[in-house]
């Protein structure tokens, strides 16, 4: 009795196994009828929970070069706005990790970049000036990366506002502003209002006031010119109100001389300046940052300077105490002189470039980068936080979130200007631009006069504009 039951229990096993092999294979079996023609049987055959993990590719690790001038306190909103960016491109773009390389702006742009380009061996993003003397000569030389298909495929070319004249060849475009500015006026309302001073919307006001600050050991400006271009942002907005027509594309073409009567006026007047002490003691030994900590401390009352300098007195600015105590206008109509009295030097002269040189990893990155620095959020933070007026067009709603007082001031002064001109040093060659500061230099410790300065100018302008 206990061996047939054993024997049953024995067949009983047996069949259990052979049923369930046989259907085991024929789920398994893909190519039966009911496997390829059951929709359940293909889903299951298709999850992910019934097929081997396959292992991750390990992604190649790779690096970016990036070469940016935010380097120094007074630069700290706009380099935080770059690591930000930098932060997000890299955890975007698998294995990129990107090489910063600080450098001050002067340097890179005469000096460095200069070097790289003609050795072929420029950063993969560097900061770039727009201008026949900057990006257009590094375009024709090859060097940049033509950004126009990558304009389009981002669809971000229509988003800007009509800023890419410093960095258009042939219908290419390469480069992108990241802002534009202004140069004009800073003064300190409170020294003004406790010497009884009108501000200094008029030549009249404008003059009397540096009369009185200075006959009551005030320094009228602030001013720096060890580095001849801070002196040259007064000089250029000069030399726009006295010449009539084609300042300053006309220096290279001929039609227009640095030793004309009206050019010479305008150096004449920079140097009456000087010979009345209405700027910083000593100047020629002055940095760019002394000039702001003079105006920032209360020891000048007011200062020649770019726009993106209002951020300096934003209450966790380096010229914080200040805050609240800075206005902004245009330079005063000047007397008498030739030009359009309410055009301003304002340009989108200053941005990103890309090397031409990219392998497919390295386009990625510039791509994802631009996506990244590029849009409405970095735009409005560059105005609101650094003082950078955006070179895209911003809607109603997002201009509505400025708030600070100053940047407000700037926005309508641009807005008031009835025309505007670039900076010299973005048309001309880099020897004559290099001429105008030593020339400048010289006028300022009294060793030219304004009419030797021009003729100087003048003849390192012809050399450069005959090797054409």
């Amino acid at each position: 009795m206990k061996r047939n039951a054993m024997v049953i229990l024995t067949l009983i096993l047996a069949l259990s196994t052979l049923l369930a092999a046989c259907g085991s294979k024929k789920n398994n079996d893909t190519s039966s009828p009911s496997a390829s023609t059951s929709p359940s049987a293909s889903a299951s055959a298709s999850a992910p929970a019934s097929e081997p993990a396959s292992p991750s590719k390990e992604v190649e690790p790779f690096t970016v070069s990036l070469r940016h001038i935010q380097i120094g306190e007074p630069q700290k909103f706009r380099k935080a706005i770059l690591d930000e960016v930098v932060k997000k491109t890299e955890a975007e773009v698998p294995g990129l990790k990107f090489e910063l390389d600080g450098v001050e702006d002067a340097v890179n742009r005469f000096t460095k970049l200069p070097a790289e380009m003609a050795a072929g061996n420029q950063p993969k993003i560097f900061d770039l000036f727009g201008g026949n003397a900057d990006a257009l000569k590094y375009a024709k030389a090859g060097r940049l990366l033509d950004l126009t298909p990558i304009l389009d495929e981002l669809q971000l070319k229509d988003k800007f506002l009509n800023v890419f004249g410093q960095f258009t060849l042939d219908g290419k475009i390469y480069g992108l502003p990241i802002g534009g500015n202004m140069e004009g006026v800073f003064y300190n309302t409170e020294i003004f209002q406790q010497n009884g001073l009108n501000p200094p919307t008029t030549w009249d006001d404008l003059i009397k006031a540096a009369d009185t600050l200075k006959g009551k050991g005030i320094t009228p400006f602030a001013q720096a010119s060890q580095a001849g271009w801070v002196p040259n942002m007064l000089v250029d907005t000069l030399l726009g109100r006295h010449v009539a027509a084609g300042f300053p594309n006309g220096l290279t073409d001929g039609t227009l001389k640095w030793n004309s009567p009206e050019i010479v006026a305008a150096y004449t007047l920079y140097q009456d300046f000087v010979k009345k002490g209405y700027f910083t003691k000593g100047e020629l030994g002055k940095t760019y940052d002394d000039m702001l900590n003079e105006f920032g401390a209360g020891k000048a009352a007011m200062m020649f300077d770019g726009s993106w300098r209002s951020s300096a007195f934003k209450a966790d600015g380096v010229a914080k105490a200040i805050n609240g105590k800075v206005a902004f206008i245009a330079l005063p109509a000047i007397p008498n002189a030739a030009g359009e009295q309410t055009s301003i030097n304002a340009n989108y002269g200053n941005g990103y470039g890309f090397s031409s040189d990219l392998n497919e990893n390295e386009l990625a990155a510039v791509k994802a980068f631009i996506k990244n620095l590029y849009n409405d959020e970095m735009q409005l933070r560059g105005l609101t936080e650094d003082g950078v007026l955006p070179s895209m067009k911003l809607s109603d709603e997002a201009m509505g979130k400025v708030t600070d007082p100053l940047v407000k001031q700037v926005l309508d002064t641009m807005k008031a200007a009835g025309s505007s001109f670039v900076h010299f040093d973005s048309v001309v060659q880099k020897a004559v631009n290099a001429e105008t500061e030593n020339q400048l230099q010289k006028l300022i410790a009294n060793k030219a006069t304004p009419q030797e300065v021009g003729d100087a100018i003048q003849k390192v302008q012809d050399t450069e504009n005959a090797k054409k």
